[in-house]
C-alpha cells in the first residue's frame, strides 16, 4: 500500500531524514520505534504531506504521492492522528467528531466509522458529548484526536506517539482501539516510543537514529538484538 524510496526532508538547512525507505502492505500494522528527536514525527509529516521531501519517492497504491498535500492525501485514504492533537478547543466533542468526516461519509455503509461506533470505542467521550474541546483531559484529548481521523474512514492510519503522558489505564483504551483499527483491514504506521506498547501489537517494525533505518525486522527479532535496544532505545 505504502512504499517510501530514498526520502530525504529538511527543516530549511536542517537534514532530517536521510534515505529513509521502508514498505508497509495492505492491512499490515508496522512500528516505528526510536528516542526523541530522531525524525519520527518528521517521517509521518513527509509521507502526510505537512514536509515536503527534497528527494526520494513515496508511493501510495503505487502511484507518485511525494509532493501531496495533507488534503490530498486524506482524500487518498490516509488518516493522521499527530502528537500534539490539535483538537479545536472552542468546539464540542461532537462538533469535533463532525470536522474529521470526509463529503459524503454519511451515505457510507454501516461497516464505517460514526459517532456512534467512536462513542462505543471511547465511552468517556460519549460522556463528553457536549463539552468544549479545550475542557477536556489529555487522555481525553487523545481518544477524541483518534475518534475524529476514525470518522474519515482510512484505509491507512499514521499515528504518532498516542500513549505519550496518558495515565495506565487510558493507554489500555488506545491500545485496544488501535488493535481493532488492525483487526479491521486498514494498514496502520505507529510511531511510539514505549518498547512495551508496540512489540504486542505490530507485526513489523522499525528502529530509526539520526534520521536513517537502523533496524527492520518482526518484534520477536528485535527481542534478539539486546544491542539494537541498549543503543537505540534505552534512554
Amino acid at each position: 500500500m505504502l512504499q517510501l524510496s530514498g526520502v530525504n526532508s529538511y527543516y530549511d538547512k536542517s537534514h532530517i531524514l536521510h534515505d529513509v525507505s521502508f514498505t508497509i502492505k495492505d492491512g499490515e500494522i508496522v512500528g516505528l520505534l526510536g528516542r526523541n528527536g530522531v525524525g519520527k514525527s518528521t517521517t509521518l509529516k513527509s509521507i502526510m504531506g505537512i514536509v515536503s521531501p527534497r528527494s526520494g519517492s513515496i508511493r501510495l497504491d503505487g502511484k507518485e504521492a511525494a509532493g501531496l498535500k495533507g488534503y490530498q492525501m486524506a482524500r487518498l485514504g490516509v488518516g493522521y492522528v499527530p502528537e500534539d492533537r490539535r483538537i479545536f478547543p472552542s468546539l464540542t466533542v461532537r462538533q469535533n467528531l463532525l470536522l474529521g468526516m470526509k463529503p459524503g461519509e454519511r451515505k457510507k455503509s454501516k461497516d464505517g466509522w460514526t459517532i456512534e461506533k467512536v462513542y462505543h470505542s471511547f465511552p468517556h467521550l460519549k460522556e463528553r458529548d457536549g463539552f468544549k474541546g479545550g475542557n477536556l483531559s489529555g487522555g481525553e484529548q487523545q481518544m477524541l484526536t483518534m475518534g475524529r481521523t476514525l470518522m474519515g474512514n482510512p484505509r491507512l492510519i499514521l499515528i504518532d506517539e498516542p500513549t505519550e503522558g496518558l495515565a495506565p489505564q487510558v493507554v489500555e483504551i488506545v491500545v485496544a482501539v488501535i488493535d481493532e483499527i488492525h483487526r479491521a483491514g486498514v494498514s496502520v504506521l505507529l510511531v511510539e516510543q514505549s518498547m512495551e506498547v508496540i512489540l504486542d501489537l505490530v507485526e513489523s517494525l522499525m528502529v530509526m537514529n539520526k534520521g536513517e533505518i537502523v533496524f527492520q525486522g518482526t518484534p520477536d527479532e528485535l527481542r534478539g538484538r539486546p544491542d539494537i535496544i541498549e543503543r537505540y532505545l534505552e534512554i
